[in-house]
């Protein structure tokens, strides 16, 4: 049975005329690490500040460990939170940053400098107690704001945005970096971040937000295989929704008129309208030879070379837009007619009357 450490209670937040955060309802786990992902304003920074002490609901409760936080100021919670700027302190050492939470709190003088160290050795930074932050890469000072934030060994450990100013290599390593140090410590987690690979790559549970709500909550795999809103197939990965009418259980009328073969988990209703959702690595450009399924007729759009990889989209034939992608270089030129395919199973479906 998973323990709850964190929950939000029909939790909701107005900035004026702005509704920051709609009923929110959440649990977080013992030992997780659990994402909110969503584009500018969808609620995902108010709601971590919610959780830290920093912003007060005008409605429902914050409960840490079972017991009601909401009006507990922030420093009476014991979480640690690593901003996006990091915060350091520029006039002071790292090792010195690193130990302001511990002197705040009256830890003895021999505790802090075992536990800097600690914390420095865990970040991989044992050698950096005497630099300043001006003297370390972007990469190193984000690591210093994590051992900041972990060695007063908080609860809960809240991440808003930390790799957003990293450039996209050293976000990578970081993201790397940051997943081992979650597990070794064990720590019960919370990472707001807009960018979806940080968040299925990271997390053990994702909840994708907007406007203020949750819009589906589960594992990386099922937000993207499985999304519950047209917003969430949008916003996780790539993607192409098509609609249609459905004929028959597995057979379905594109929009544009051609007819394709679907593997649903539900049975479909005949002369029912369905929405569809197409990944574009389930895309085959060139497709058809070998009686492969669902062989459709398309032109090229547009092509976008991105180094280990194309981007095409193509217009059917009739109507409608697929999104697909090829390895390497794409051996297409916009205008060019193309033959795809699309396997029965790699089909989505995203409810009608879901949020659009």
């Amino acid at each position: 049975m998973n323990t709850t450490v964190v929950a939000l209670e029909g939790v909701s937040k107005r900035y004026g005329a702005v509704q920051a955060l709609d009923a929110v309802d959440l649990a977080v786990y013992e030992g997780e690490m659990l994402s909110l992902l969503g584009p500018s304003g969808c609620g995902k920074t108010t709601t971590l500040n919610v959780i830290a002490g920093f912003v007060e609901p005008e409605e429902g409760r914050v409960l840490l460990d079972g017991d009601d936080v909401t009006r507990q100021p922030a420093w009476r919670r014991g979480l640690g939170v690593v901003f996006q700027s990091y915060a350091l302190f520029p006039h002071m050492s790292v090792a010195d940053n690193v130990a302001f939470g511990l002197r705040e709190r009256g830890v003895p003088r021999a505790d802090v400098a075992a536990r800097v160290r600690e914390a420095l050795t865990l970040v991989r930074l044992p050698e950096a107690g005497p630099l300043r932050p001006s003297q370390l890469s972007g990469g190193m000072q984000q690591r210093v704001a994590l051992a900041r934030a972990l060695v007063i060994r908080p609860r809960v450990l809240l991440l808003d945005e930390p790799l957003a100013a990293l450039d996209r290599k050293l976000r990578e390593e970081m993201r790397a970096e940051l997943k081992d140090i979650q597990r070794e410590v064990g720590i019960t987690t919370v990472f707001v971040t807009h960018d979806q690979h940080e968040a299925l790559g990271l997390s053990d549970r994702v909840a994708v937000m907007n406007a203020g709500r949750i819009e589906q909550l589960g594992s990386p795999r099922e937000v993207y295989e499985q999304p519950a809103t047209r917003f969430v197939a949008d916003f996780i990965g790539a993607s192409t929704v098509l609609e249609g009418r459905v004929v028959d259980a597995r057979t379905v009328v594109l929009a544009g008129g051609q007819r394709v073969e679907v593997h649903l988990p539900r049975v479909l209703s005949a002369g029912a309208t369905v929405r569809l959702v197409v990944r574009p690595e389930r895309v085959a450009v060139g497709g058809g030879a070998g009686g492969a399924a669902n062989v459709l007729r398309a032109r090229i759009a547009s092509v976008m070379f991105l180094g280990d990889h194309s981007e095409l989209r193509l217009d059917l034939d009739g109507g409608g837009r697929l999104l697909a992608t090829v390895s390497g270089p794409a051996l297409f030129q916009p205008g060019d007619a193309a033959t795809i395919s699309v396997p029965p199973d790699a089909f989505l479906e995203v409810p009608t009357t879901a949020s659009l």
